[in-house]
């Protein structure tokens, strides 16, 4: 399915709702964040990119926990709050609803940082665990209007990774090992949940 295809779909969802909820869910390097902003680049001002990164445990919190060194995992999120902020989103459309984000460059979540404004018809909710079938992540499939799953070839994705991690800080021999132990991992986990998405869409 091309791009202009997806972008198709989006549009004969929206006039059927007050508000739209495209999840993308998919390994990780697989292209969901570059699809996802595309989409709402294309889509402009009626639509907004909600990733789930936003609801990562804080650093101080996974170290407490002793969960840093396999942050990504699906243990090392807020995936409750997750769930709770998506039904706001369905919910009040009236109203600004406030989201958090993630920043790279400082690897911690941005507290309010995305605001999802009544004029915004279609959230495009990205992120690894959409579809996994457990809770309280099973919560967020009924609460999406489409859910798309993002393929890419493993080697693909592992280049990706190897590559964000040393810009993120890691040596190539920590980025790498990082890459295949840590978000291997958690591929081995979110592979098996394309079979609860409605399509299956390329890694752009």
């Amino acid at each position: 399915m091309q791009f202009d295809d997806l972008v198709s779909r989006i549009e004969r969802l929206t006039p059927q709702t007050p508000r739209v909820l495209i999840g993308i869910a998919g390994s990780p390097g697989s292209g969901k964040t570059t699809l996802a902003t595309a989409l709402v680049a294309r889509l402009g001002d009626a639509a907004v990119h909600l990733p789930m990164d936003g609801f990562h445990l804080a650093n101080a919190t996974l170290e407490r926990l002793g969960r840093r060194e396999r942050k990504g995992s699906l243990d090392t999120f807020d995936g409750a709050g997750f769930v709770a902020l998506l039904r706001r989103v369905r919910r009040d459309t009236h109203r600004t609803v406030y989201a958090p984000s993630f920043r790279r460059e400082v690897d911690e979540p941005i507290a309010g940082e995305i605001a999802i404004e009544p004029s915004a018809r279609i959230v495009i909710v990205e992120g690894n665990y959409l579809l996994v079938d457990q809770e309280p992540w099973s919560d967020v499939r009924p609460l999406l209007d489409d859910a798309w799953f993002c393929d890419a070839p493993e080697d693909v994705r592992l280049k990706r990774l190897v590559e964000r991690h040393i810009r993120g800080g890691r040596t190539p021999a920590d980025a790498e090992r990082f890459a295949r132990e840590v978000d291997g991992s958690n591929a081995t986990l979110i592979e098996p949940t394309a079979d609860r998405a409605a399509l299956r869409v390329p890694g752009f």
